[in-house]
């Protein structure tokens, strides 16, 4: 694989998982949050904010991003993980997915134009659930719906 490609995913979670996943997940770390509000990341974690969920940034050239506080990785993240929402190069996958494994999180969600098969088998092998190559926010709109939780 380039490390600039997306690979296609191999197995992926289906539709049923994902919604399963979405409605459990309370705290959402997003690596590779940008401050700057055009960017994919950034509208995607204001519309999980939004939804009621939790979201950490986890960017080390950043202090904060939508008010909260940004940790340089997910090791420093002081709370438990339930998805790690992945904003990185291909090339660093791998990386973000032994960081999750090491910090327990439930999941990893490589946003949509990511896949990595061989760091999502190894996420799978240490009990964390996968999804690849698809946006959180498309998907949460599509599997439970669009409307703000109070």
């Amino acid at each position: 694989m380039a490390d600039s490609a997306c690979e296609l995913p191999e197995k992926n979670a289906s539709s049923d998982e994902i919604r399963n996943l979405l409605t459990r997940a309370r705290t959402i770390a997003v690596v590779g949050l940008s401050p700057d509000p055009e960017r994919d990341s950034h509208r995607v974690a204001a519309y999980l904010r939004e939804r009621g969920y939790r979201v950490i940034p986890v960017n080390p050239t950043v202090a904060e991003v939508l008010g909260e506080k940004a940790y340089p990785d997910l090791a420093s993240v002081p709370v438990p993980i339930d998805i790690v929402d992945v904003f990185r190069k291909p090339l660093a996958i791998p990386g973000v997915v032994d960081e999750a494994i090491a910090v327990k999180a439930k999941a990893v969600w490589m946003q949509l134009g990511l896949a990595h098969n061989a760091a999502a088998e190894k996420a799978r092998a240490a009990g964390l659930e996968v999804v690849m190559n698809k946006c959180i926010m498309a998907q949460h709109r599509g599997l439970i719906g669009s409307t703000p939780r109070d």
